[in-house]
């Protein structure tokens, strides 16, 4: 009997499939409370365009971590595109013609601390693979 595959996982493979978990489900929380937002009419901006396609890439942000959370190499692609694009959504509301009320008074770096989380999660991912 090979001791190696019945030895349950040791604890530094552990710890990155935890932090996962955490971040992940924050976000999906996070998200999901934005969406609830959205279809209460609570909404960001005063462009309905604008509102659909931040609420659509809220909806592949917590599909694509649902994904990675299960361990899906694929999901990460699908998480950092979704996320990419929501910032660059944030962006054109800055710069662009839509008037949000979130764009009043924030520095144009302010919307890349959008991508520390899914930074640690995209390392804790591929540091449990190793």
């Amino acid at each position: 009997m090979n001791t190696l595959a019945a030895r349950p996982k040791s604890l530094p493979h552990l710890v990155p499939r935890l932090i996962i978990l955490a971040l992940a489900g924050l976000f999906i929380f996070y998200h999901v409370t934005m969406l609830i937002e959205f279809a209460r009419g609570s909404e960001e901006s005063s462009s309905a365009l604008y509102n659909r396609v931040q609420a659509s890439l809220r909806v592949g942000i917590i599909v694509s971590l649902t994904l990675v959370a299960l361990g899906k190499r694929f999901a990460l692609w699908t998480m950092w595109l979704c996320i990419g694009s929501l910032i660059g959504t944030h962006y054109w509301a800055h710069f662009g013609m839509v008037e949000a009320d979130f764009t009043i008074g924030r520095h144009p770096l302010s919307y890349l601390k959008g991508l520390i989380m899914p930074s640690i999660v995209t390392t804790a991912f591929l540091y449990r693979r190793a």
